[in-house]
């Protein structure tokens, strides 16, 4: 009995060295684990909360959520995370224009530029929620302009021309998209007009413009309009996005007249430098990646089509950039890094119209001709017509925009006399809409340009009261 007593006592205590022992390593091990994983624990218990009570609820847009998920739920949650995830890219690219425009300018004027860039993705985001939204996709109108559902006041998807999830977007998602699209029409007029402009001017023109033109033009092709019925094809906007800002930029850019300085007495263009290359470039870098939300994002879905059109739409830019900077080094004996830029944006710009159907070659060569053509109408606006454009925005989304939507008809299997139709009606009706409402700001603010000695001083102080590069060396006397 005594020695089965020592035998159990003995067992005990190596049991009890054995718990000693893992509790030590387990503790050892606790010490070398990073004390914010810990946090990882409530977060995990709240998700699957969050999820078993998901499983039973019902989405905010009234959409049901099935307890079996089957392949086309599946597929349309795919498709709405796919454009959520397109639409952050094309808003991102808000901060390409910016640092492209800035870079292309001057010193004297970063702050104005910079403003204008980050006040008009929330100037569009705000009217075409109110109006443009159902102005161009809202099924309670015609051929000619939409309506119904303003403000997103509407939950039914048929009321935006949407099919009913998951075979449609949901309604949220698709605005996001869209409003992503106008605002950069009214980006790229920023460009266009910049030096001189007065910063109450061109809000209340962005406004007009996304909340009203854009959407219209847009309705024609994108929601079943008139175009749409003629046979018109422009798959992300080479003129629907592109051209349309451009031509709004050319008139208030022919309105405003040149900058201080830009032509000598003889009427002779000058360059006017823009004050730092490095963001330029960069801009150029964060458009070129937003393309990929551009593009592909406008399949509308998550499947086999979007990489196909990724590789056209980046074959097409590197094509432009290529021609773009040989062009410029064979026509004035440098190459220039600013027809560089120009030259893979447009050749993203030509090949938005048909990314979808061009085969390969076909968009290296509409990029390439892009960036050949970007080079000489550059010249052509700054010697020629006299119209002053500090960034190239008409040479790159205007000419390079037509230039795209027609070889959409020679590259993709459309009509090239319906896209002439489509460039010409587009071009015409945004053209006019635009001499009306800068001629109707110019009457009510008395001028849409800036004082001549504000230009000289630079926009950062006569509009802004700030400067980009406080504390650093910077030519004012010199226009």
């Amino acid at each position: 009995m005594t020695a089965k007593l020592a035998l159990h006592k003995r067992v005990r205590r190596r049991a009890r060295s054995q718990a000693v022992s893992v509790v030590g390593k387990f503790g050892s091990l606790l010490k070398r684990v990073p004390i914010y994983w810990f946090a990882a624990i409530p977060l995990a218990a709240v998700i699957l909360g969050i999820w078993d009570l998901a499983a039973t609820a019902a989405d905010p847009q009234g959409i049901e959520i099935p307890e079996t998920l089957d392949a086309d739920y599946v597929q349309g949650i795919l498709n709405t995370v796919w454009i959520l995830v397109a639409s952050v890219l094309v808003i991102f690219m808000n901060a390409g224009f910016a640092m492209l425009e800035a870079g292309f300018c001057r010193q004297k004027n970063a702050v104005n530029i910079l403003s204008k860039n980050l006040i008009v993705f929330a100037l569009a985001m705000v009217a075409y929620w109110a109006f443009g939204f159902s102005f161009m996709y809202g099924t309670g109108g015609n051929g000619f302009i939409g309506a119904g559902g303003f403000f997103l006041s509407s939950g039914d998807p048929a009321t935006y021309g949407l099919d009913p999830f998951p075979a449609g977007l949901p309604i949220s998602v698709s605005f996001l998209f869209q409003v992503a699209f106008a605002a950069t029409a009214a980006t790229i007029v920023s460009g266009a007009v910049a030096e001189r402009i007065k910063y109450d001017a061109f809000i209340i023109f962005s406004l007009l413009l996304v909340g009203i033109s854009y959407p219209i033009t847009g309705h024609w092709t994108w929601a079943g309009g008139w175009l749409s019925e003629l046979g018109f094809t422009d798959f992300a906007g080479s003129t629907i996005v592109h051209s349309v800002g451009a031509w709004a930029a050319l008139v208030g850019a022919a309105i405003l007249g040149p900058r201080l300085g830009k032509y000598d007495e003889e009427g002779n263009a000058r360059a006017i430098p823009g004050h730092n290359m490095s963001i330029a470039t960069l801009g150029c870098l964060i458009l070129w990646i937003g393309w990929m939300g551009f593009n592909p994002g406008s399949q509308l879905a998550a499947d086999s089509a979007i990489s196909y059109i990724a590789v056209t739409t980046n074959l097409a830019g590197a094509a432009g950039g290529v021609t773009g900077t040989f062009t410029a080094w064979i026509k004035d004996g440098k190459p220039d890094l600013s027809m560089s830029i120009n030259g893979i944006l447009a050749g993203l710009v030509g090949v938005t119209a048909g990314c979808h159907a061009m085969p390969y070659w076909g968009a290296a060569l509409t990029g390439a001709i892009a960036g050949i053509l970007v080079v000489f109408a550059v010249g052509f606006f700054d010697s020629v017509l006299k119209i002053d454009d500090p960034v190239g925005a008409l040479s790159v989304h205007g000419v390079c925009g037509i230039w795209g939507t027609l070889a959409v008809g020679i590259f993709g299997g459309g009509n090239i006399v319906h896209q002439f139709i489509g460039i010409a009606s587009i071009g015409g009706f945004t053209v006019l809409f635009s001499f009306i409402a800068w001629y109707a700001i110019s009457f009510v603010l008395g001028g849409i340009r800036v004082h001549e000695e504000e230009e000289m001083k630079g926009l950062d102080i006569g509009e802004h009261g700030m400067e980009a590069y406080s504390g650093f060396v910077k030519d004012t006397a010199s226009p």
